[in-house]
């Protein structure tokens, strides 16, 4: 690997989101070419700037299929039904995630509802079950780029798996769209221009294809007419437009469009992203593609200020796992990493590795130009090469006049509320990244230029839906020495914490400072304690905060103490850190009809998990479900329907225990799942009332 494989890898990564960001507010077909044209003229920067953006189908893909590397059952080669495991565990059904345009219309809710009916993959994706017409639409390209950053330098590998992966919902000319790209993104690590990385993506896909046939007719019409590109919008439009092929999104004309940005984008990221938009038809998909091959061709320095400053290392996702779905790109882009280096079958060099601890938020600013989302209400930024020589590394903050009265506050986000977001996109949910009795550690180093005030802060919480601030004791910062902070997250009464951060001050009024602030690391780890509160909770993106919310109907109790789930079948909510190794859920379960009523411990997702609690007529028992359930083992509980019982579900190594009013009821071992979120489970048709919660996270991944 080379020595910048985890640089290339970030870049190509935030490239992937500049382009989709780009594109996203003009998606809809009203934003045809001739619109785009009159109304934005020659696009040269951000079309809208959003407050956060939410979530899109173009980044969830990438992220959340690519884990079926980490979930698949055996030590063989990757296998499209090891995806489509990872299309069903991660996905809430009919939200989020990807378009949910109907079946026979939408290629991915199509395959995905194949797939609910047992239909296995490929065989979800073919042609031959769902025609040419869906098979054939873009999908087959836009969910694959973290193959490719996975295989760096290896054009021949990424687009085998590319194709692999994409087989779940796609077939013929959508394979190769998967195949070309795949391939251009890991030779993108290797290659010096352009013009290589699209000859060497040829290569990977038969010459007698209409795709081979819409780049290479690019290609020709470049060599004649190397500065307008809007010559060669009207060629590929004029012979290999919409009107000759099926569907909402057919992948051929996009793939013209996509060979088009990026030899008229002349290598630079941010022209070819603009140009790609400006192209019309699948705007975001097509930006988002080109935009992961240049940010790897060019690395971080290559990324326009003008589309990465917006992003600041956050992008929001919307899997049924609400912990992941605040993603941190450095943080990604080094967990990339990691698989890149094991899949390659190479040691992780200990600078990656030792950042990468899931369970925890561990931020180090060596990335060129990372932020990690932090904020700040006055002025931010990052050295342009990640840590720099010296003691002058990390994030820098500017202190201008700070005092009593002028002050400045950096915060860090670990959960979101609908607030938060201008849209709907995609219906994002989230569980905490921060809780109640962890611990935040802080690197600062303060370089003051004048000034005799000294300099401070307060580290603080903020609750999300009550918007109290809670602070600590002030921190005197040693002047040109490292000062380190720590604090314990305070208890929040039953809300969440939507912020963590210092509040930055001097210690009079009349005194003042300036300086430079740098924080050099960020930590939240250790064990955690959460109340949920349902008077404190509101309903968020379809779901109750902070929960993620799979089939069935969840409401909050007309008092407000407690969540209500009514299901004719399996119905799960969420919450949690996804890697919780052990703890336990204590919930008072009151069930109102039917059966069923059962926590959830260790759950990986919408298909793996345990269950345990109130199961058939006089029957308790713990579950465990692995795209099916069994019974690890039940006895004889007489419970009744209307009565409340104090359930509690515990983790402790390979132990299970299920305890009922004070008594334990069940105790089992199984291996299996060693870490998961915390859940609410109906199994069967009927109703019950979750009360206010407890979750405890005694040891994390």
């Amino acid at each position: 690997m080379a020595e910048d494989y985890v640089e290339k890898i970030y870049a190509g990564f935030l490239g992937m989101n500049m382009g989709i960001q780009l594109g996203a507010p003009v998606e809809s077909p009203l934003w045809n070419y001739e619109r785009l044209r009159a109304t934005f003229g020659d696009i040269r920067g951000p079309i809208h700037r959003y407050s956060v953006f939410a979530a899109d189908d173009d980044v969830n893909g990438p992220v959340f299929f690519m884990r079926s590397l980490y979930d698949k059952r055996d030590q063989g080669e990757l296998t499209a039904q090891d995806v489509a495991e990872a299309w069903l565990n991660y996905t809430r059904a009919g939200r989020g995630m990807f378009w949910w345009g109907g079946y026979g219309i939408s290629t991915e809710h199509t395959a995905y509802l194949n797939l609910k009916s047992a239909i296995p993959a490929p065989r979800s994706g073919s042609i031959e079950q769902n025609g040419t017409a869906l098979a054939e639409q873009i999908g087959g390209q836009i969910f694959i780029d973290t193959w490719g950053l996975v295989f760096p330098g290896e054009p021949t590998l990424a687009a085998d798996y590319a194709q692999t992966a994409a087989s779940v919902s796609h077939d013929g000319e959508g394979l190769l769209g998967a195949r070309f790209f795949g391939a251009a993104i890991a030779e993108a690590f290797r290659a010096k221009t352009i013009d290589q990385v699209m000859k060497r993506a040829l290569a990977e896909i038969p010459e007698d294809s209409d795709y081979s046939r819409v780049v290479k007719a690019v290609m020709v019409f470049h060599e004649d007419e190397q500065e307008d590109f809007r010559a060669c919008v009207d060629m590929v439009r004029r012979e290999w437009g919409y009107e000759r092929y099926p569907g909402n999104c057919p992948i051929i004309p996009n793939a013209g469009i996509c060979a088009l940005a990026m030899l008229y984008g002349n290598g630079d990221l941010g022209r070819t992203i603009e140009i790609a938009v400006m192209c019309g038809w699948d705007t975001d998909c097509n930006a988002g593609n080109v935009g992961t091959v240049l940010g790897v061709l060019n690395g971080p320095e290559g990324l326009p200020g003008r589309y990465r400053e917006p992003i600041g290392d956050r992008i929001i996702l919307s899997s049924a796992c609400g912990s992941l779905n605040i993603l941190d790109v450095p943080s990604f882009s080094k967990e990339l990493a990691c698989l890149g280096y094991r899949l390659a079958e190479q040691p992780v060099p200990e600078e990656v590795a030792e950042w990468i601890t899931p369970g925890q938020l561990h931020f180090d600013f060596s990335l060129p130009g990372s932020v990690h989302g932090f904020r700040t209400d006055g002025l931010m930024s990052a050295p342009s090469k990640g840590t720099a020589a010296g003691d002058e590394r990390g994030l820098r903050i500017v202190l201008d006049n700070i005092s009593v009265v002028s002050q400045r506050r950096l915060w860090y986000k670990p959960y979101y509320m609908r607030k938060d977001f201008e849209d709907e996109r995609y219906d994002p949910v989230f569980s905490p990244l921060a809780y109640q009795g962890q611990e935040a550690e802080l690197e600062l180093y303060l370089k003051q230029w004048e000034g005799d005030a000294e300099i401070g802060v307060f580290p603080y919480v903020r609750t999300a839906v009550g918007v109290k601030i809670l602070e600590g004791p002030w921190r005197i910062l040693k002047r040109k020495e490292a000062t380190r902070i720590s604090f314990l997250l305070p208890d929040t009464q039953g809300d969440c914490i939507d912020e963590v951060g210092i509040r930055i001050a001097g210690d009079g009024h009349f005194l003042s400072g300036s300086g430079m602030l740098y924080l050099r690391s960020f930590k939240i780890s250790g064990p955690y304690r959460q109340k949920i509160d349902f008077r404190k909770q509101t309903i968020q993106f379809g779901s109750i905060t902070p929960f993620s919310h799979n089939e069935g109907h969840w409401s909050l109790s007309p008092d407000g103490m407690g969540m209500e789930a009514m299901s004719l079948a399996k119905a799960q909510s969420y919450t949690g850190w996804y890697y919780t190794k052990e703890g336990g859920i204590r919930c008072p379960v009151t069930p109102i009809t039917g059966e069923g009523h059962m926590l959830g411990i260790r759950v990986q997702g919408v298909m793996r998990g345990y269950y345990a609690g109130l199961y058939r007529k006089n029957k308790a028992a713990i579950l465990k479900e692995d795209f099916g359930v069994t019974i690890l083992t039940e006895t004889d509980f007489e419970w009744q329907i209307g009565k409340c019982y104090d359930i509690v579900l515990t983790a402790e190594q390979e132990v299970l225990s299920l305890f009922i009013d004070g008594r334990e009821i069940l105790r089992v071992k199984d291996r299996q799942f060693s870490y998961g979120m915390f859940g609410c489970i109906r199994l069967y048709a009927g109703r019950c009332l979750y009360g206010n919660m407890e979750i405890t996270g005694t040891k994390l991944l």
